[in-house]
């Protein structure tokens, strides 16, 4: 898990992808036969295989994570912000996070909690009502390490137990990491692999670099949420660690192609991989934009199940990590042929 543990370490909220794509790079360059940057950010990596393909077979996983934005420094040295992707506002009190330069920080709400009345503590402060301390005095100490517009993430946490990781930003960086492990152990056929930017403010690294490459078909390898808590039961579960990827039917950006998920599954019987379907209609994926993208992208979508996405401490299974990558290669074999 070390390659994943560093992946992880990276600030790298939606446009601030490159120092992590530096990394990616420096992973997969002496195995890929070319690797673009677009002008959005995108890293597109073509890589032969033993053959050549029938079609051309994009897989996509993206880089950033979600985060915070400094949008004003307050005469008491406290930053406000905006939260750059889709959050819960309650995992947000109380979190360390860190800026790009490496300047830490502590979520804060405006008013301390033994100051609240019981009913208040009942509810979650909303963002507009929570600063970020850096330890500043003043405003002039805070202008000294931070400026409008900066970014941070929740503070890197990478830990790991037998049977799982825990950490932030494992949506997608357990995409990345997977797609970093199928171009260097190599595939069958030829395939575009992209890491992606910007896809937790609105799938744009996605339509991008989909009509730069102008796939057949497209495999999005992401995260999703895995609800399997004791109070919840039923579908309401969406999946389950340890039991393979999660499989996509549909979505709240993309109904996805019936042949192509049916014969995925088959693929996972076949090889006796583990793998579920995702068994709730929600969230979304750089399918979106890639399968409206060109003439249209034939898409499916395999995700990592993920319990307390976007969040500081999400949790994965390893034997599901493993599951997706067994999965996928087996898949491009499959279709390719």
């Amino acid at each position: 898990m070390e390659l994943l543990k560093r992946l992880c370490s990276f600030v790298a909220p939606s446009g601030s992808e490159g120092k992590l794509r530096e990394f990616i790079l420096s992973e997969i360059k002496d195995y890929a036969e070319k690797c673009e940057v677009d002008a959005l950010g995108n890293l597109i990596v073509s890589v032969k295989g033993e053959k050549r393909a029938s079609k051309k077979l994009m897989l996509m996983a993206h880089m950033d994570e979600v985060g915070f934005i400094v949008t004003d420094i307050m005469s008491n040295g406290l930053l406000k912000f905006n939260t750059i992707g889709g959050f819960c506002e309650e995992v947000l009190c109380g979190k360390s996070v860190e800026f790009k330069n490496g300047i830490k920080g502590v979520i804060i709400p405006a008013v301390a909690l033994h100051q609240t009345s019981e009913k208040e503590r009942k509810i979650a402060p909303s963002v507009d009502d929570l600063f970020i301390d850096i330890g500043a005095l003043d405003k002039e100490d805070a202008e000294k390490f931070v400026c409008l517009g900066d970014k941070a993430s929740f503070e890197p946490n990478f830990s790991e137990t037998e049977k799982c990781v825990i950490s932030k930003a494992l949506d997608d960086r357990i995409g990345v990491y997977i797609l970093i492990n199928l171009i260097k152990k190599g595939l069958l056929y030829d395939c575009v692999f992209v890491f992606s930017v910007q896809e937790e403010v609105g799938l744009r690294g996605a339509t991008t670099s989909a009509n730069r490459v102008s796939p057949d078909m497209a495999i999005i390898i992401d995260s999703t949420t895995a609800s399997d808590l004791p109070e919840v039961s039923g579908s309401d579960r969406v999946c389950l660690l340890g039991k393979g990827g999660a499989v996509s039917f549909m979505d709240r950006a993309t109904v996805y192609d019936e042949g192509f998920y049916k014969l995925i599954m088959k693929t996972a019987e076949k090889n006796s991989i583990p793998v579920q379907f995702k068994t709730r209609v929600a969230g979304g994926n750089d399918a979106g934009a890639v399968h409206k993208s060109g003439n249209g992208v034939v898409c499916a979508a395999v995700s990592t199940p993920c319990r307390y996405i976007h969040s500081a401490f999400s949790v994965a299974a390893k034997s599901d990590i493993k599951a997706i990558e067994d999965l996928l290669r087996a898949t491009v074999s499959e279709i390719l042929a």
